[in-house]
């Protein structure tokens, strides 16, 4: 959940205290990292969840400000847009039923809103990207009321020196539009996991998310389409990617795969942030150093797709927590928390294979097979210790039975450990993700967008996992 601002007009003198006062942070982080002064309970995982809002036609709904103040859930806030919200999770530690805690969870806030919704005589759809969305759909006035949102808005633009933002892509029925704002980013909505971990292992379960992401991209696939056209199973990914671009060099694009592994310590990522990334949010805070409010707000504002997050228990101990970012919403609740167990399991046992893996998986064939993926799903051609694969045999001949040990490495419940990675195998043998659904269900209703969502949202409410969906 983002800091929310008390304005959205700021000063040089708002910048310069604001680095500052990160300057001061960093110094205390730095201590903090070499002290080991950071959580080392075990493991937990949480999550966030972004939706969308629609009518009875599943038209975009802008009316997140109305249905929020009737929900009345802490838990469930705004997003960009007035037509999106988004669900977080209560995190569990990650040993006995604690994907069945997850998955019960969500499922609970998830038919509160629901209710509410119904209400109100709208829909809520967990989805990569709404395929009855139109470009007139993401303009400011469908922005949402947030003042943070308003002033990243404004922040990017100034940093682009008000040159439009492109998005282009050629593969399949290809598509090119500009905007004058950030609001594409609304069209994108996403599950992010996030994994709690000790320090020592930081570095370790950071770039083991980062090998992973290739699979979670192509098992989870759901956003084929934007404005009616067929492009990428995952088009989420380069959209996101090309809606708050500032239009420089890789180094400081704020959203991106990065640039290599991290090799001495996850410290280094909170310094490139102040070192290469301009401050977007210079809201000014009274709270000590030791609150890292800054350095957190910062963070936040630069989406790589893997990400470090720093957090703190309940007694105040500060902890740190790898976000995975790469997933899409949806198609169920089952299907999402079936490719958190294949996360969890999966990057439990990759950091084992460590540091020897990061000469096995070089940085380069990574990114590269996160791009085959997010292009072509379950079907990419990817590289994995010098072995070609078509991804799909790769999940299955060597990741998933990696993520079984690795969740009964972590406690998890046998029958959780089955029921949630049995939907992974089953997926992946059938070939059927979100995106492979929706392709097939638009050549059978002529290409009939709200047909689409409607059988869409008839299966999400059944709950069933999306490769048993009919067509």
């Amino acid at each position: 959940m983002g800091e929310e601002l008390e304005k959205t007009e700021f000063t040089k003198e708002d910048f310069r205290e604001f680095d500052r006062r990160l300057r001061e942070e960093a110094d205390l982080l730095e201590v903090w990292f070499s002290k080991h002064r950071f959580s080392e309970t075990g493991a937990s995982g949480g999550f966030e969840l972004e939706a969308c809002l629609v009518d009875e036609h599943f038209q975009p709904a802008p009316k997140n400000h109305e249905f929020l103040k009737a929900l009345n859930n802490p838990f469930v806030v705004h997003e960009l847009s007035l037509f999106n919200i988004e669900f977080n999770g209560k995190p569990e530690m990650l040993r006995g039923k604690a994907l069945s805690r997850l998955h019960k969870g969500l499922q609970k806030t998830w038919d509160d809103a629901r209710k509410t919704a119904d209400d109100m005589g709208l829909k809520i759809l967990m989805i990569g990207i709404l395929p009855t969305l139109k470009n007139r759909d993401l303009c400011p006035e469908n922005m949402s009321f947030a003042k943070r949102f308003k002033a990243i808005n404004k922040q990017i633009l100034s940093l682009r020196k008000g040159k439009p933002i492109e998005f282009n892509l050629k593969l399949n029925d290809g598509i090119h539009t500009v905007h004058t704002d950030v609001m594409l980013e609304a069209a994108a909505t996403s599950f992010q996991i996030h994994l709690k971990v000790k320090p020592h292992n930081g570095i370790r379960y950071y770039n083991a998310s980062k090998m992973a992401s290739a699979a979670l991209v192509g098992v989870a696939a759901n956003s084929p389409y934007l404005f009616g056209r067929n492009l990428w199973a995952e088009t989420r990914i380069p959209l996101f990617e090309r809606a708050v671009s500032v239009g420089k060099w890789d180094y400081c694009e704020r959203v991106t795969f990065g640039v290599r592994y991290i090799e001495n310590s996850l410290f280094g990522v909170f310094q490139a942030n102040r070192q290469r990334y301009p401050v977007l949010l210079p809201r000014l805070f009274d709270d000590p150093p030791q609150k890292m409010r800054h350095t957190k707000l910062h963070n936040g504002t630069i989406w790589r797709w893997t990400r470090p997050i720093l957090g703190e228990e309940a007694d105040g101990t500060p902890h740190l927590r790898i976000e995975q970012r790469v997933i899409p919403a949806g198609p169920t609740i089952i299907d999402q928390i079936a490719t958190s167990a294949f996360f969890f399991g999966m990057v439990e046992m990759l950091v084992q294979e460590m540091p020897d893996l990061v000469w096995d998986i070089p940085f380069y064939e990574a990114r590269d097979n996160f791009y085959q993926a997010a292009r072509h799903g379950l079907d990419a051609q990817v590289v994995w210790k010098e072995g070609h694969y078509v991804l799909k045999d790769l999940i299955l001949e060597v990741l998933l039975p990696m993520a079984k040990k690795g969740l009964r490495k972590l406690g998890i419940d046998k029958a959780d450990c089955e029921n949630y990675l049995d939907i992974i195998e089953a997926r992946t043998k059938s070939g059927q993700n979100g995106a492979t659904w929706q392709r097939a269900y638009m050549k059978k209703c002529g290409n009939d967008l709200e047909a689409l969502c409607a059988a869409y949202y008839e299966n999400q409410e059944k709950g069933n996992p999306v490769h048993t969906w009919p067509v």
